[in-house]
């Protein structure tokens, strides 16, 4: 027991250590204070058979209870599913060949600064509606600069349909119709900075893509040079639209493209 609570303080500390880690510039760094008082906030659904859509072509999501109390004197589910179903991140190597995959990434890559761009308006009334470069310059006219590194997390309003036909939103041609960002925005993201070498994209929906391009350009050019994409997102009224960071959990498999996840907002004091 002493040699774990040394290894779990240790790992706290890290932590904290990592609330202003070094190369982040100051206006990313989050403001000093006890591990107490950071808020969390869950960004992850849960992960449940009969509630999870699967990508189209993604193998089936599956729980089976393999042991039970009072047969085994235990209780163990068995899980298939691949490695981004539900909310998860992807790593670079997902899409593009030789890139760093999940166990080559480093902590920190899963530790950033995190913007919402809320989108919900023009998605409601668009399920193809492609995010421009005019709608985060519009965001950056009312919150500020997008810190560099950041992950940049929109919130098309998807995470409502989660659970039900209306999620992938497949028409009669089997074409997803999903919001996303347009090429240009996120081009514009990586030649200005903002998403600089650790930074990413976040969505409440299957991927950064518009649901319509299935040459998946957009995810392309988020995971070159070490960036990541958080997917599948959930409770993003929780998360405030500046000034938190997200934190990717999950289990690290060899050469894996990314990985299922329990994603967390960390709100420091006064960042509601």
């Amino acid at each position: 027991m002493p040699q774990r609570r040394r290894v779990l303080a240790a790992g706290m500390a890290g932590l904290f250590g990592a609330l202003s880690l070094p190369g982040r510039t100051a206006e990313a760094s989050v403001p000093h204070g006890r591990l107490d008082q950071l808020r969390l906030v869950n960004l992850s659904h849960v992960n449940d058979p009969a509630t999870t859509n699967v990508f189209p072509g993604d193998p089936a999501f599956e729980l089976e209870t393999i042991a039970t109390i009072p047969e085994d004197g235990y209780y163990l589910q068995f899980v298939r599913e691949g490695e981004h179903t539900g909310t998860h991140w992807g790593a670079p190597g997902h899409f593009n060949e030789g890139a760093l995959l999940a166990d080559q990434m480093d902590p920190a890559d899963l530790f950033l600064p995190a913007v919402k761009i809320d989108v919900r308006h023009k998605a409601a009334g668009n399920a193809d509606y492609a995010v421009t470069i005019a709608d985060i310059k519009a965001w950056e006219r009312r919150h500020g600069r997008i810190p560099d590194e950041s992950m940049v997390v929109l919130w098309t309003g998807w995470e409502s349909r989660w659970g039900t036909p209306a999620f992938p939103n497949v028409d009669e041609d089997g074409v997803l119709h999903q919001p996303g960002f347009s090429i240009p925005a996120v081009e514009w993201l990586i030649d200005t900075g903002r998403l600089g070498r650790r930074g990413g994209t976040g969505t409440d929906t299957f991927s950064p893509d518009v649901g319509i391009d299935e040459t998946y350009t957009v995810s392309k050019l988020v995971y070159q040079r070490h960036r990541i994409s958080l997917e599948i997102l959930a409770n993003l009224a929780k998360l405030p639209a500046k000034g938190a960071y997200v934190l990717a959990g999950g289990p690290i498999n060899k050469n894996g493209a990314g990985s299922t996840a329990t994603i967390f907002g960390l709100l420091p004091p006064g960042v509601h």
